[in-house]
Protein backbone atom coordinates (compact mmCIF):
# COMPACT_ATOMS: atom_id res chain seq x y z
CA UNK A 1 0.00 0.00 0.00
CA UNK A 2 1.31 3.43 -0.95
CA UNK A 3 0.72 6.32 1.46
CA UNK A 4 1.60 9.97 0.96
CA UNK A 5 2.56 12.01 4.01
CA UNK A 6 1.24 15.51 3.41
CA UNK A 7 4.34 17.34 4.60
CA UNK A 8 7.77 18.63 3.52
CA UNK A 9 9.01 18.64 7.12
CA UNK A 10 11.90 16.14 7.17
CA UNK A 11 11.85 15.84 10.97
CA UNK A 12 8.19 14.91 10.87
CA UNK A 13 8.71 12.47 7.98
CA UNK A 14 11.52 10.71 9.86
CA UNK A 15 9.41 10.44 13.01
CA UNK A 16 6.37 9.09 11.16
CA UNK A 17 8.44 6.62 9.13
CA UNK A 18 10.04 5.29 12.30
CA UNK A 19 6.70 4.74 14.03
CA UNK A 20 5.04 3.14 10.98
CA UNK A 21 8.10 1.09 9.97
CA UNK A 22 6.48 -2.22 10.92
CA UNK A 23 3.61 -1.79 8.46
CA UNK A 24 3.79 -3.15 4.89
CA UNK A 25 3.38 0.27 3.32
CA UNK A 26 5.50 2.45 1.05
CA UNK A 27 5.70 6.00 2.33
CA UNK A 28 6.15 9.14 0.28
CA UNK A 29 6.26 12.81 1.24
CA UNK A 30 5.39 15.98 -0.65
CA UNK A 31 9.03 16.13 -1.73
CA UNK A 32 8.09 13.35 -4.16
CA UNK A 33 5.35 15.47 -5.73
CA UNK A 34 6.73 18.77 -6.95
CA UNK A 35 3.42 19.63 -8.60
CA UNK A 36 1.76 20.04 -5.20
CA UNK A 37 2.34 23.57 -4.00
CA UNK A 38 1.89 25.04 -0.56
CA UNK A 39 -1.37 24.02 1.12
CA UNK A 40 -2.69 26.96 3.11
CA UNK A 41 -3.66 25.90 6.63
CA UNK A 42 -6.52 28.33 7.21
CA UNK A 43 -8.77 26.11 9.33
CA UNK A 44 -9.94 27.18 12.77
CA UNK A 45 -9.12 23.78 14.30
CA UNK A 46 -6.37 21.19 14.04
CA UNK A 47 -8.93 18.77 12.60
CA UNK A 48 -9.86 21.15 9.77
CA UNK A 49 -6.23 21.75 8.80
CA UNK A 50 -5.30 18.08 8.85
CA UNK A 51 -8.31 17.09 6.76
CA UNK A 52 -7.74 19.88 4.24
CA UNK A 53 -4.13 18.80 3.67
CA UNK A 54 -5.01 15.11 3.33
CA UNK A 55 -7.93 15.81 0.98
CA UNK A 56 -5.81 18.06 -1.24
CA UNK A 57 -3.01 15.52 -1.53
CA UNK A 58 -5.41 12.65 -2.21
CA UNK A 59 -7.16 14.62 -4.95
CA UNK A 60 -3.84 15.39 -6.64
CA UNK A 61 -2.16 11.98 -6.30
CA UNK A 62 -4.99 9.47 -6.08
CA UNK A 63 -3.04 7.78 -3.27
CA UNK A 64 -4.06 7.25 0.32
CA UNK A 65 -2.98 10.42 2.11
CA UNK A 66 -2.06 11.05 5.72
CA UNK A 67 -1.79 14.54 7.15
CA UNK A 68 -1.35 15.81 10.66
CA UNK A 69 -1.71 19.11 12.40
CA UNK A 70 -0.20 19.60 15.81
CA UNK A 71 -0.69 22.30 18.38
CA UNK A 72 0.79 23.23 21.73
CA UNK A 73 -2.04 24.35 24.00
CA UNK A 74 -0.93 26.34 27.06
CA UNK A 75 -3.53 26.56 29.81
CA UNK A 76 -2.44 29.98 31.13
CA UNK A 77 -2.65 31.43 27.61
CA UNK A 78 -6.19 30.24 26.99
CA UNK A 79 -5.05 27.41 24.74
CA UNK A 80 -2.62 29.45 22.64
CA UNK A 81 -0.68 28.99 20.46
CA UNK A 82 -2.90 26.03 19.47
CA UNK A 83 -3.75 25.97 15.80
CA UNK A 84 -1.23 28.79 15.23
CA UNK A 85 1.69 26.92 16.82
CA UNK A 86 3.82 26.72 13.67
CA UNK A 87 3.38 30.41 12.87
CA UNK A 88 3.03 31.84 16.36
CA UNK A 89 5.52 34.66 15.82
CA UNK A 90 4.74 35.16 12.11
CA UNK A 91 3.98 33.36 8.87
CA UNK A 92 7.62 32.43 8.22
CA UNK A 93 8.61 32.02 11.85
CA UNK A 94 11.54 29.84 12.82
CA UNK A 95 11.40 27.37 15.70
CA UNK A 96 13.66 29.69 17.70
CA UNK A 97 11.40 32.70 17.13
CA UNK A 98 8.32 30.78 18.24
CA UNK A 99 10.11 29.53 21.35
CA UNK A 100 11.29 33.03 22.20
CA UNK A 101 7.78 34.43 21.90
CA UNK A 102 6.34 31.70 24.10
CA UNK A 103 9.03 32.25 26.73
CA UNK A 104 8.33 35.97 26.71
CA UNK A 105 4.58 35.44 27.18
CA UNK A 106 5.16 32.93 29.98
CA UNK A 107 7.88 34.87 31.82
CA UNK A 108 5.68 35.90 34.77
CA UNK A 109 3.96 32.55 35.34
CA UNK A 110 5.11 30.35 38.25
CA UNK A 111 5.74 26.60 37.78
CA UNK A 112 2.21 25.57 38.80
CA UNK A 113 0.73 27.89 36.14
CA UNK A 114 2.81 26.56 33.25
CA UNK A 115 0.62 23.57 32.40
CA UNK A 116 0.25 22.68 28.74
CA UNK A 117 -0.50 19.82 26.40
CA UNK A 118 0.61 18.82 22.94
CA UNK A 119 -2.24 17.67 20.72
CA UNK A 120 -1.87 15.93 17.37
CA UNK A 121 -4.70 15.23 14.92
CA UNK A 122 -4.14 12.91 11.96
CA UNK A 123 -6.45 12.76 8.96
CA UNK A 124 -6.40 9.75 6.63
CA UNK A 125 -8.13 10.31 3.30
CA UNK A 126 -8.53 7.87 0.43
CA UNK A 127 -11.14 6.48 -1.92
CA UNK A 128 -14.18 6.24 0.36
CA UNK A 129 -11.93 6.75 3.40
CA UNK A 130 -12.15 9.68 5.81
CA UNK A 131 -10.70 8.86 9.23
CA UNK A 132 -9.36 10.87 12.16
CA UNK A 133 -6.87 9.82 14.87
CA UNK A 134 -5.96 11.96 17.89
CA UNK A 135 -3.11 11.88 20.41
CA UNK A 136 -2.49 14.10 23.44
CA UNK A 137 0.34 14.47 25.96
CA UNK A 138 -0.02 16.70 29.05
CA UNK A 139 3.01 18.43 30.52
CA UNK A 140 4.48 21.79 31.42
CA UNK A 141 6.44 24.65 29.85
CA UNK A 142 10.01 25.30 30.98
CA UNK A 143 11.40 28.78 31.64
CA UNK A 144 14.33 28.17 29.28
CA UNK A 145 15.12 25.99 26.29
CA UNK A 146 16.74 22.64 27.09
CA UNK A 147 18.07 20.01 24.72
CA UNK A 148 19.29 19.79 21.14
CA UNK A 149 17.06 17.08 19.68
CA UNK A 150 13.59 17.29 18.16
CA UNK A 151 12.07 20.39 16.64
CA UNK A 152 9.41 23.03 17.23
CA UNK A 153 8.61 23.55 20.90
CA UNK A 154 10.41 20.37 21.97
CA UNK A 155 13.09 22.27 23.98
CA UNK A 156 10.39 23.92 26.13
CA UNK A 157 8.01 21.02 26.80
CA UNK A 158 8.38 18.45 29.59
CA UNK A 159 5.76 15.67 29.48
CA UNK A 160 4.12 14.56 32.72
CA UNK A 161 6.11 11.88 34.50
CA UNK A 162 9.47 13.05 33.14
CA UNK A 163 12.09 15.66 34.01
CA UNK A 164 13.57 15.82 30.51
CA UNK A 165 12.22 18.03 27.77
CA UNK A 166 11.27 16.40 24.49
CA UNK A 167 14.50 17.85 23.06
CA UNK A 168 16.59 16.13 25.74
CA UNK A 169 15.17 12.71 24.88
CA UNK A 170 16.56 10.39 22.26
CA UNK A 171 14.31 9.71 19.30
CA UNK A 172 13.37 6.21 20.50
CA UNK A 173 12.00 7.50 23.80
CA UNK A 174 10.22 10.47 22.28
CA UNK A 175 8.70 8.31 19.56
CA UNK A 176 7.24 6.02 22.20
CA UNK A 177 5.49 8.69 24.23
CA UNK A 178 4.93 11.76 22.05
CA UNK A 179 1.57 13.18 21.04
CA UNK A 180 2.32 12.30 17.42
CA UNK A 181 3.28 8.78 18.47
CA UNK A 182 -0.04 8.38 20.29
CA UNK A 183 -1.99 9.70 17.31
CA UNK A 184 0.01 7.45 14.98
CA UNK A 185 -0.76 4.41 17.12
CA UNK A 186 -4.44 5.16 16.53
CA UNK A 187 -3.73 5.78 12.85
CA UNK A 188 -1.91 2.42 12.65
CA UNK A 189 -5.09 0.65 13.75
CA UNK A 190 -6.92 2.34 10.88
CA UNK A 191 -4.16 1.53 8.38
CA UNK A 192 -4.06 -2.12 9.50
CA UNK A 193 -7.76 -2.47 8.85
CA UNK A 194 -7.32 -0.93 5.39
CA UNK A 195 -4.40 -3.26 4.62
CA UNK A 196 -6.35 -6.29 5.81
CA UNK A 197 -9.38 -5.28 3.75
CA UNK A 198 -7.18 -4.80 0.68
CA UNK A 199 -5.79 -8.32 1.05
CA UNK A 200 -2.30 -7.04 1.75
CA UNK A 201 -1.51 -10.05 3.92
CA UNK A 202 -3.34 -12.85 5.77
CA UNK A 203 -5.59 -11.74 8.65
CA UNK A 204 -3.69 -13.94 11.12
CA UNK A 205 -0.50 -11.97 10.54
CA UNK A 206 -2.14 -8.69 11.54
CA UNK A 207 -3.20 -8.75 15.19
CA UNK A 208 -5.88 -6.36 16.34
CA UNK A 209 -4.52 -3.86 18.82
Amino acid sequence: MKVVLATHNRHKVEEIKSILSDLPIELFSLDNFSEIGEIIEDGSTLEENARKKAQTVFQMTGLLSLADDTGLEVEALGGRPGVYSARYSGENATYQQNNEKLLQEMRHFPPDKRLAKFRCVISIIGDGIDEIAVGEVPGRILNEVRGKNGFGYDPLFVPDGYEMSYAEMNSDLKNRLSHRARALEEAKKILKKLIRNSGGFPPTSLPVL
